[in-house]
């Protein structure tokens, strides 16, 4: 009988930093990736960001399908590796470890301008953004996430938790372009120093969407807990948007978070979403309970 060799995605084998911030797995990405329209992957000109890299799958896996749509507009490889990296994928870690695993899984260098890197770039970070933020505290609360300046006001050996993608009232001119399709897997919420319990935690993937639909892309994507279906702490306004909003055309929404995060609990499961601009109607809601759709 002949030894059959099993060679694993390494992004569908890391392991998570934390119950809050969990990787998205390759497969996962892909599911998301297929509510977008199929002629995406062979427009040169389109455009995609990540608000929230944490091991780089997302734009790895855009990467793959424009490299197979734009063959035939671009027929040199290394041509059409070197337009997609520079010219369509961007990013922006959420800590300084996630940007050189970022980097690391898609231009397979932790240096973007490294002698490994695929593509050619004149800077380390390539299009893989990470810059060290402060919170802006005000009567004991950053005045853009509302974290507790008790717990985060910490000193340069510790991350500050302050996602630079949702510390900022113009998210525009932090690329200073514009985006067609934005997509990621934020993280999902703070602590706020009262200590046990993940419901006293304070929720943040609502302001990274918040954040996304200010800069008006043609499609948003982002997998979130569930739990923001039903409400929760500070999620009365963001779920009142969520359900008047006539553009989220799809929603698949899995009862258990493990079928997406495997040996991850979350109360509520999780779901993902498409927003798409051009849209207006009813949503497709998918409820997915053990895998089978209802």
């Amino acid at each position: 009988m002949s030894k059959i060799n099993h060679n694993p995605d390494v992004l569908s084998c890391i392991a998570n930093l934390s119950n809050d911030e969990v990787f998205t797995p390759p497969d996962v990405a892909g599911r998301m990736l297929d509510m977008l329209p199929q002629e995406l992957w062979s427009n040169p000109d389109t455009t995609f960001l990540d608000p929230a890299c944490k091991s780089g799958v997302f734009l790895r896996e855009i990467a793959k399908r424009l490299i197979a749509g734009l063959a035939g507009a671009i027929p040199d490889l290394q041509q059409r590796i070197d337009h997609i990296f520079t010219r369509q994928l961007f990013g922006m870690a959420i800590t300084e470890l996630t940007s050189l695993l970022s980097r690391r899984s898609v231009y397979c260098s932790k240096k973007a301008d490294g002698a490994f890197s695929v593509a050619h770039f004149d800077t380390p970070h390539g299009n893989i953004l990470f810059d060290r933020t402060e919170h802006t505290w005000h009567n004991g609360r950053c005045i853009f996430c509302g974290a507790s300046k008790d717990v985060y006001d910490r000193d340069n050996r510790l991350e500050t938790h302050a996602y630079r993608f949702i510390h900022t009232e113009k998210p525009q001119d932090l690329f200073k372009m514009k985006f067609d399709v934005i997509i990621g897997n934020p993280p999902y919420q703070l602590s706020d120093g009262s200590g046990g319990s993940t419901d006293a935690a304070m929720p943040i993937y609502n302001k990274f969407i918040e954040q996304a639909k200010k800069l008006v892309p043609k499609y948003l994507i982002m997998i979130i807990p569930s739990k923001w279906m039903v409400g929760g702490r500070g999620l009365q306004s963001f779920r009142k948007d969520m359900m008047n909003d006539t553009h989220i055309k799809q929603i698949y929404d899995y009862e258990d978070a493990s079928f997406c995060f495997k040996g991850i609990h979350i109360d509520g499961g999780v779901c993902y979403f498409l927003w798409d601009k051009d849209y207006s109607g009813m949503t497709n809601y998918i409820l997915l309970i053990n895998q089978a759709m209802l």
